[in-house]
């Protein structure tokens, strides 16, 4: 229990340090009833509290997932590890520097912003080309339009602490929206976990789940796979309902 509460081990690497066997010291934890260490704050190891809103609207998490585009005619999941980076080598210098930033392909990134509501889990994604404060911006105008569409007016919205959240133009905008803006605490990620954990399921089950030839055909998959998040796929954070069935006043349906 000591070597738990100083360092933050599993029961694997205790095991290890004591001379037990790994399932005892699982046995030892659960008797004391400490939670798993995924379910504990790194920082404090104590238990994070899980909290969800009452309705949709009360609070939008939004966040932003920096994403390596892929090369024409594929990186090196479709051309083999050299010959897509040879090639990507080869296109990012064609296109030159003064198209910004590049990943290791040379294809640049694309930024994808999320708003997703805490109660239904309801999630709204644009594919942008940077995370300025004016395109963050922006992007809140839309998401408050769509989400509206669904009858859902949003009230709040978290972020975390990145340069453009805490610019005038966010403010301005919150305000502008009638929307209150609200900061996950300094070194406490965990707080804006939904939005995180969504685009997590985001890159596991469309940007990486097949071996696309190039940005413009993973960006075409995408609609497809955000309409089976949001209306027909059971999401296991909210008892095996689907976000949208959380959600009253649907303006239309699904099928």
């Amino acid at each position: 229990m000591r070597l738990r509460r100083e360092h933050r081990l599993g029961p694997v690497r205790l095991a290890a340090r004591t001379g037990i066997a790994a399932s005892t010291a699982h046995r030892v934890l659960v008797r004391h009833g400490l939670p798993p260490l995924a379910a504990c704050d790194r920082a404090t190891g104590e238990p994070i509290r899980r909290y969800e809103r009452a309705r949709p609207g009360e609070l939008v998490h939004i966040d932003v997932k920096k994403l390596g585009r892929i090369p024409d005619a594929g990186g090196h999941r479709t051309q083999g590890r050299t010959q897509g980076r040879t090639q990507g080598r080869t296109q990012g210098r064609t296109q030159g520097r003064a198209q910004g930033r590049r990943n290791r392909t040379g294809a640049g990134y694309t930024y994808l912003h999320t708003a997703l509501d805490d109660h239904p889990r309801l999630a709204y994604t644009e594919h942008l080309p940077d995370e300025t404060a004016a395109t963050c911006a922006t992007f809140l105008r839309r998401a408050t339009a769509w989400f509206a569409t669904h009858g859902i007016t949003i009230q709040r919205v978290l972020t975390d602490n990145a340069w453009a959240y805490t610019k005038t133009t966010w403010r301005a905008t919150c305000h502008q929206l009638g929307i209150t803006p609200r900061w996950t605490r300094p070194w406490r990620p965990q707080t804006n976990g939904k939005v995180e954990r969504f685009h997590r399921t985001l890159a596991e089950e469309w940007a990486h789940i097949r071996p696309y030839t190039s940005e413009a055909q993973r960006q075409a998959a995408f609609p497809d796979w955000l309409d089976w998040y949001n209306y027909h796929q059971p999401h296991t954070g909210i008892d095996g309902q689907t976000p949208a069935s959380r959600v009253t006043n649907l303006s239309e349906q699904h099928t």
